[in-house]
């Protein structure tokens, strides 16, 4: 039984002042250190722009469809005599531009690539201050002649920082987990045992709605699968992020947007869909806004029952065992999970918002594996056969509850924006193995039978604090500052039993693969940024200080292992503009990446007797130095952006493998000496005409990994490439076409390559009942080629693997939207105008 606590208001205090304990004590631990970067914080916080210009104009710029802030939308004042550019600025991360200009009559432009230029003749008269409002630009790929078809919405969008996916529009992912509608967009692929990577790098930071999540799983897919895609709004790929994001996540940030709506009145979104080989997925989203206040909730349920099958065959070069080891595997399992989630938005003034949410997460699995392992002679003859059936039983939960409150200072954008959040995870499972032997003859030897059982519970906690300042000036610059704190805890237990001959076929618990492991890291961050323009160039500079805690504690030894380190990572970003739509950009940026549980657990993993992997508790983090060189240019149906880049990288976090005497092949994590990573990347969006859109994403680079320090010193490189299309059609009077196919070339590590593999999906959509529902039909993988082949080498052995899962899935999906959809002022948000009050957007 999965046991849930409940905490009473002593543990929750309890909880709240350990974290205020801990920021308290870093601070007065590490003033020194800390000195000058709070010392610039604090000064530039209450400086006062000391020059004062005629006219303070003000707005906010959003996507006519979605609502969502449009970042770095070029604003514009034109003279009206020759349309030459008087004054302007450019949108921030909420959208909203702040500039200076003497009074007068102008033109007001607004440009976004991908969205038609909005102009409008304003007369500044002798106001003060001016506030546009809001403003909305229209897509052009929805900007369509008049006439009776579905509209092609596109996905994509790219920002100077990050590129974001609307998901809500991806057909092919329909009835889908978060890891399978990961793998359909660029840039992004998922190997044999989950892990992501993006540009071929890994160590990617995954976030849900911004924050870190400590969902339970051993690997990343574990934690997606925990999210239907139905449930996601949007997906943001960040490949350098700047000094307001943690500095960790060498390979960059994937920020999972989940849905929630902001529309007045009672309004939502119910969806059912079911899968070929019994997977089934519902869910529904509900929203009431009135007043001050926004209510929203949602509620998700998946039942998949999925098949992973597999073969290894390696030959050993030990003397004395069998020469070579033939295994094959299949399995099944069915994963139940219930997501549930709702929170409120409520606006106390004009100027500040209070919000809270909640989110519960639970998992059940169960599952079961045949393994058969064959060693075989040199002459191909058999030796042995063990053959091996596990059965596994999971259960999960996840709750995450916080608070945010934001506030705007003035009308000129200074805002604070804090938040605190809290989450709690707790797993427990119990994986039961029955192992018979055979001999040559392929007799049953029943003394070789072998019961052995594995209780792997596991519980983690985890608190994050955070506090950041936006000071825009009247020049056109920005300043932004920040602190954040981030509190995790893991306990981590395995107690291990075998029955055997020699226990009479009773299971005893077995002290060497049985052990605990406690590990807690503390992440103390302080950062400033500044931004600003020049004319046409623009320049963003910022500077991050992380301090780093940890302690580990292992069952099996006396001492902690603690390690504590601080380190600077500062990010520097360059545009400049050379027209409509025409930009060049260089950045730069230091990353870290920080061993995580599994990486440093000594706790063995017994996939079966002659495989076993375990953590590494002295790995030391990765660091990594990035650099990229964009060019963005947009034509009236064309968006081209080409990007170089190089990363460098030491202490590189890396899987080794090593072979024993007894033929027992133990995987486990080391540092390599570094790692160098250079490639060119193009995004191509095309629309090809009022119904048809298509993106195609290129990426070719070269990547090596020397590991000359680690025993056997290995070394490895090659050239290898991605490719991703994406194309969108919606048929005139009939239905929406969507087809995604990528390649992926080969992945090189220290001891050896991941294959190339390729895949196609395709899916229809159509909308019925005067467009509030619509029904959709995808199948993924149509050819059955995403099957990763792997291969390893060492002086001691070479191994070639395969690994497949079941991705050929057809999906039938029904989604029904109902309520009506009214702005908060009962207007349809097409008229506006502006006055030169302190009145919000």
């Amino acid at each position: 039984m999965l046991l849930i606590p409940v905490y009473g208001k002593e543990a929750c205090c309890a909880h709240i002042t350990y974290v205020l304990k801990q920021l308290l004590l870093f601070l007065a631990v590490n003033i020194n250190m800390m000195k000058t970067l709070l010392t610039v914080i604090s000064l530039t916080i209450f400086t006062i722009s000391a020059v004062a210009q005629d006219v303070n104009l003000k707005g906010k710029v959003r996507d006519a469809d979605s609502k969502e802030p449009l970042e770095f939308a070029n604003v514009a004042l034109l003279d009206k005599s020759d349309s030459s550019v008087v004054a302007g600025g450019m949108s921030d991360i909420e959208g909203v531009f702040n500039f200076v200009a003497q009074p007068g009559e102008y033109i007001l432009r607004i440009g976004f690539i991908g969205y038609t230029n909005f102009f409008e003749e304003v007369n500044l008269g002798e106001r003060r201050n001016v506030n546009f409002g809001t403003l909305e630009l229209v897509s052009d790929a929805t900007n369509l002649d008049e006439v009776t078809v579905e509209g092609v919405n596109s996905i994509f969008e790219s920002d100077i920082d990050k590129r974001r996916y609307d998901v809500e529009n991806s057909v092919v992912a329909e009835g889908a987990t978060a890891s399978e509608l990961l793998e359909t967009l660029p840039s992004i692929q998922v190997d044999d045992e989950g892990g992501i990577t993006m540009r071929g790098s890994g160590d990617i930071l995954i976030y849900i709605n911004g924050r870190p999540s400590n969902l339970s799983g051993d690997d990343a897919e574990s934690i997606l699968e925990q999210f239907p895609a139905n449930s996601i709004k949007s997906v943001e790929l960040i490949t350098n992020p700047s000094s307001r994001y943690d500095a960790a996540g060498v390979g960059g940030i994937i920020n999972i947007i989940l849905k929630k709506n902001e529309r007045t009145g009672f309004n939502g979104q119910a969806n059912v869909s079911a899968g070929t080989r019994d997977k089934y997925n519902a869910g529904v989203n509900l929203n009431y806004g009135a007043g001050k206040v926004n209510y929203y909730a949602s509620y998700n349920y998946q039942n998949r029952r999925t098949w992973r099958e597999s073969e290894a065959y390696r030959e050993n070069f030990i003397p004395g065992i069998s020469r070579f080891l033939d295994q094959d595997s299949y399995g099944e399992r069915v994963d139940i999970t219930h997501l549930i989630r709702g929170g409120l938005d409520y606006n106390v003034t004009e100027s500040s918002t209070i919000g809270f949410y909640a989110q519960g997460n639970f998992r059940d699995r169960t599952s079961f594996n045949r393994l058969n392992q064959r060693s075989l002679n040199l002459e191909q003859g058999l030796d042995s056969l063990y053959v091996r059936d596990q059965d596994d039983f999971r259960q999960s939960f996840n709750f995450e509850t916080g608070l945010s409150y934001d506030v705007e200072i003035d009308t000129l954008g200074q805002k604070i924006f804090t938040s605190l959040s809290y989450s709690r995870d707790e797993r427990v499972q119990t994986e039961e193995y029955e192992q018979s032997f055979f001999n040559s003859s392929m007799e049953e030897v029943p003394a070789n039978y072998l019961l052995q059982i594995n209780d792997r519970p596991q519980t983690s906690d985890l608190y994050v604090f955070q506090l950041d300042y936006i000071k825009p000036f009247l020049n056109g610059g920005q300043f932004e500052s920040g602190l954040k704190g981030t509190f995790s805890e893991w306990d981590r237990r395995q107690d291990f039993f075998q029955g055997d001959q020699g226990s009479d076929f009773q299971p005893q618990m077995i002290d060497t693969l049985s052990n605990t492991y406690r590990f807690k890291e503390d992440v103390y961050a302080g950062y400033f940024a500044y931004r600003n323009t020049l004319g046409n160039f623009g320049y963003q500079g910022g500077l991050r200080g992380e301090y780093t805690e940890t302690i580990g504690f292992a069952g099996n030894r006396d001492a902690a292992i603690v390690n504590n380190y601080f380190n600077l990572f500062p990010s520097l970003y360059l545009s400049y503009n050379m027209g409509e739509e025409e930009e060049f950009t260089a950045n730069y940026s230091r990353r870290i990446s920080r061993p995580n549980l599994w990486s440093l657990s000594p706790i063995y993993r017994v996939r079966d007797l002659l495989n076993l992997s375990i953590g590494n508790p002295f790995l030391q983090p990765e660091f990594t130095d990035s650099y990229e060189f964009g060019y963005m240019k947009g034509w009236e149906r064309y968006l081209m952006n080409a990007t170089v880049y190089h990363r460098a990288s030491t202490n590189v976090l890396t899987r080794v493998i090593r072979l024993t005497d007894e033929n027992i092949a133990i995987q486990t994590r080391e540092n390599a000496a570094r790692r160098n990573s250079t490639g060119f990347e193009i995004v191509n969006q095309v629309q090809i005409n009022n119904w048809w859109e298509a993106t195609v994403t290129g990426n070719f680079f070269y990547q090596e990994v020397i590991g000359d320090n680690i025993e056997g010193g290995f070394n490895n490189s090659n050239y290898s490439w991605t490719v991703n299309l994406l194309s969108n059609m919606a048929i005139p009077n009939l239905f929406t076409l969507q087809i995604q196919g990528n390649y992926r070339g080969p992945i090189v590590f220290p001891q050896g390559e991941l294959e190339p593999l390729w895949g196609i999906n395709a899916g229809i959509r159509k909308n019925i009942l005067n467009d509030n529902a619509t029904i959709s039909v995808n199948l993924s993988d149509i050819f059955n080629t995403r099957i990763f082949r792997i291969r390893n080498e060492d002086q001691r052995f070479v191994q070639d693997r395969m690994f497949n899962r079941e991705t050929r899935i057809g999906t039938i999906a029904f989604t029904w939207r109902f309520g009506g959809f009214r702005d908060r002022n009962g207007r349809d948000g097409r008229d506006r105008d502006f006055d030169d009050d302190d009145s919000d957007f």
